[in-house]
């Protein structure tokens, strides 16, 4: 293959996950059930936790019709203090690096300081870092095998590529996020799980 055809190949395989990346952002916002599947995967995502040896844990804020994990995060931390040998658990928001296009994350609460990022997302405003040891992540889209798509920033494969040791990852979406003719290229790194308001996605069985 020559170099020009490799390069032509490339740019239609972008311009169809730009496509494809659209029609989902646009069905689930127009989602009629969306508050009730997001209820569902709020359960999902709680039974999931339950057994976890995890005590810090990186999550996002959701953007664009996203499911928000936050609650459950509360809720899995508040259940650590009642615990009969009470633990201490934190949740980290990503923190966008402008210079590497990396995130580190730092400790979120309900009602903590917040102010938005570059990309006009709201993070945590001057709050501890922390390293997670189980990062979720949100997927507009994803496929068999546990391969997620995202909006095509990059900024979580440089982030796992990064982080040492690497964190568990577990993506979030909705069922109808899936992808079935999606082709993984060859930097994408597959999800540890995915949940979606179903249950467990994947790994499968």
């Amino acid at each position: 293959m020559d170099k020009a055809h490799g390069e032509e190949r490339a740019g239609t395989a972008a311009f169809l996950k730009s496509q494809v990346r659209a029609a989902l952002i646009e069905q689930r916002l127009a989602m009629p059930d969306r508050l009730q599947r997001a209820d569902l995967l709020q359960r999902v995502m709680r039974f999931w936790l339950v057994g976890r040896p995890d005590t810090v844990i990186g999550a996002y804020w959701p953007i664009k019709g996203e499911f928000d994990p936050l609650p459950a995060l509360h809720r899995w931390k508040e259940d650590g203090e009642l615990m009969e040998e009470p633990q201490r658990r934190r949740i980290g928001l990503p923190v966008v690096d402008r210079e590497t296009k990396t995130l580190t994350f730092h400790v979120w609460y309900p009602g903590c300081p917040m102010e938005n990022d570059a990309y006009d997302i709201p993070k945590p405003k001057d709050t501890e870092l922390i390293v997670p040891t189980l990062l979720f992540v949100p997927c507009l889209g994803y496929s068999a095998g546990g391969y997620r798509l995202g909006y095509g920033g990059g900024f979580y494969d440089r982030t796992l590529a990064a982080l040492e040791p690497r964190p568990f990852t577990v993506g979030l979406g909705f069922a109808n996020g899936f992808v079935d003719d999606f082709e993984p290229e060859a930097h994408d790194v597959p999800l540890d799980a995915i949940l979606n308001d179903n249950g467990v996605v994947w790994p499968v069985g």
